[in-house]
């Protein structure tokens, strides 16, 4: 039995997807800048599934939805066009200490050029304090950019109180909601975002393919030049059937959402509640109530994540150790530090995220698999975990 606990990082395409795309791979074939019938019709295709996707955001002009080739490069354009559109307003940039290596990243290259980058803790829980964002603003404050949900324990930050900060003093407000669109109610206005991240492949759709919301009026730098399309923004030849792909995927998210949601809440908490309860020194990351519902994170004492995954992997499991992005660093999640996790002491956190495909048969087999697992791998180890660990930290 192969299970794939592992949808934070990637999803497979749905099948209703890949039959929406295959046209723009042979027969509508054309350019979508192209003047000829069939650049039209390819035209038509884009801006429909730019309709589609504005639509999913609730955005009132499809014009606001920019297509990338991904999140990373949506995060880079949000963070970076805006910082140097807003190089007279001031070099301030809030952020917090978790975010996505796309977001740190982009980041640290606007600090290496002169910009001033704060990165906000989080508590114990990965939770964001809109408190001490609101003392963190200046009046040189350019931008502030905050995740949606947590990619690694799957906390999910107080984006429309934040929101309302920005607003207040009319500071552009990034967020990156890769990992909520889809999976939660996303809508930019409820939520006061000038800008706005998402991916494709996180839904069930191609690898490849992302989307910058702008809202009307913001203003930003292009970092890509050669070509005026998507409105002179993003250049470069767009990519019609993965964007055709990305706006089914979407739909189909969005109908899905309510039972799915609850669905693979009750899967998750049956994991982690077995979990808990089957194994000792094993410790949750993250708030209990505010976070994804397909996402659990836990630490077990005594055990490196990479390890734990290597040996799940070898009984055919799929998870994750940290985020997918750093998959191959030797360094300890960025994120569970910035919670105050001691990964040398606490263990290393092992990522789990369920998915369309996950069952109650896939999970009650992890439950009697795992526990085992974990006391071989603590024995090779040298190490052990106790019941206390629990008791303390997993009331």
């Amino acid at each position: 039995m192969t299970i794939y606990l592992d949808y934070n990082a990637t999803t497979p395409v749905r099948p209703e997807v890949v039959d929406a795309m295959t046209p723009y791979f042979g027969v509508c074939f054309g350019n979508a800048s192209s003047g000829h019938g069939l650049g039209r019709e390819a035209k038509g295709a884009l801006e429909e599934a730019r309709e589609a996707v504005a639509s999913a955001l609730g955005a009132r002009e499809r014009e606001s939805v920019v297509f990338t080739s991904g999140g990373t490069e949506a995060n880079n354009l949000a963070i970076k066009g805006t910082a140097w559109a807003a190089w007279g307003r001031g070099r301030h940039i809030i952020t917090s200490a978790v975010e996505h290596r796309a977001v740190l990243g982009a980041c640290h290259a606007l600090e290496a050029q002169g910009f001033e980058i704060v990165c906000l803790p989080v508590d114990a829980d990965g939770l964001i304090d809109p408190e001490r964002v609101k003392q963190s603003l200046r009046t040189d404050t350019a931008l502030i950019s905050f995740m949606h949900a947590n990619n690694e324990t799957g906390v999910v930050f107080p984006i429309a109180e934040i929101g309302r900060l920005a607003r207040e003093r009319e500071i552009i407000f990034h967020v990156d909601a890769v990992q909520t669109f889809g999976r939660l109610p996303v809508n930019v206005d409820a939520l006061g975002v000038d800008l706005l991240t998402i991916s494709g492949h996180k839904i069930y759709g191609p690898k490849g393919i992302g989307a910058l919301y702008i809202r009307p009026g913001t203003k930003i730098a292009p970092q890509m030049h050669g070509g005026e399309q998507e409105f002179g923004v993003r250049a470069g030849t767009e990519n019609v059937a993965a964007v055709v792909g990305l706006a089914r995927a979407a739909l189909l998210a969005r109908e899905s959402m309510p039972t799915e949601n609850e669905r693979l809440r009750t899967l998750r908490d049956r994991l982690e509640e077995g979990i808990l309860c089957r194994i000792p020194g094993v410790r949750r990351n993250g708030d209990r109530d505010q976070r994804l519902p397909n996402t659990s994170n836990i630490s077990f004492q005594g055990i490196r994540a990479d390890s734990l995954m290597v040996a799940l992997d070898l009984e055919g499991i799929a998870v994750s150790a940290g985020a997918a992005c750093a998959s191959g660093s030797p360094e300890s999640s960025h994120v569970l530090r910035a919670m105050g996790r001691r990964p040398e002491i606490d263990g290393g956190g092992v990522r789990f995220s369920l998915g369309a495909g996950t069952t109650e048969v896939e999970i009650e087999h992890i439950l009697e698999l795992l526990p085992p697992l974990v006391e071989r791998v603590r024995a090779a180890t040298g190490q052990g975990g106790g019941q206390e660990y629990n008791a303390e930290h997993n009331p």
